[in-house]
């Protein structure tokens, strides 16, 4: 297969390196086009006041990939209408530090690289792991690896997944559940600082509620599941369209 790899934690994060490797091995045909630095929690964010930049990026002596100052959105575009000399069969985001479960999905950048990708009518998986530390990439990217190959040859008409492994010993991990997403809303919270200098600035606390949704993304990462969600990018609530009445306009 063509695949395309991209991510939020930039071209030079240990997780994109272990899933280039895991699908090098595999025989597939990857190319890898991802941010210049962290763009984490930029969601879909597009760059259009500034101009894209592109530096090929070498490792070890081999081309490794192309590096894009700008967000998740813009290097699955640059990359499918420019940079590629064909289309991807699949595009593949990640291995991302920490989950992506949630009313997460909206904020992340890993996730809407995937979300872009089947805006383009192609196949994606967005791939994170539960932990921010201590992380086992390689376990991650073997079973991107299969989950890879499982996704490309059902039949299901589903163009995007957002895949969650727990931050687990292999052994321990409980097994795979496909989910729906958790729409609990974060815990915020704000801690307010000084610094040396008498300026007041705050860091962002938020944290998952206490109470999770049964049978949600959040719930079964929180058994050790690995978890697949399907997700799509059509925001419409179809339960309201024949409830509303449109208003008169005078």
């Amino acid at each position: 297969m063509d695949i395309l790899l991209t991510n939020d934690d930039g071209i030079h994060s240990i997780g994109i390196c272990a899933l280039y490797e895991s699908l090098k091995t595999e025989g597939h045909r990857v190319t890898v086009v991802a941010p210049s630095g962290e763009r984490s929690a930029v969601g879909h964010a597009l760059t259009i006041s500034d101009p894209i930049k592109v530096k090929k990026i070498f490792r070890e002596g081999r081309e490794f990939g192309w590096a894009v100052n700008g967000t998740p959105a813009d290097c699955i575009k640059l990359a499918v209408n420019v940079l590629l000399d064909r289309r991807p069969d699949l595009v593949i985001s990640g291995i991302n530090r920490g989950a992506n479960v949630g009313i997460n999905v909206l904020y992340s950048g890993t996730v809407s690289a995937a979300t872009e990708a089947a805006i383009l009518g192609i196949k994606a998986i967005a791939i994170s792991i539960d932990s921010f530390s201590d992380l086992n990439y390689c376990y991650a990217a073997f079973v991107a690896k299969d989950i890879a190959k499982w996704f490309c040859k059902t039949d299901i008409k589903c163009r995007a997944i957002n895949v969650n492994i727990p931050s687990l010993p292999a052994h321990k991990i409980s097994g795979i559940k496909v989910t729906r997403q958790s729409t609990n809303s974060f815990n915020e919270k704000f801690e307010k600082r000084v610094d040396p200098r008498g300026n007041i600035y705050f860091w962002q606390c938020a944290s998952f509620p206490k109470e999770i949704e049964k049978d949600t993304d959040i719930y079964w990462l929180k058994k050790g599941f690995i978890t697949i969600t399907p997700i799509k990018f059509d925001l419409t609530d179809y339960s309201c369209i024949t409830k509303f009445f449109p208003p008169k306009i005078n």
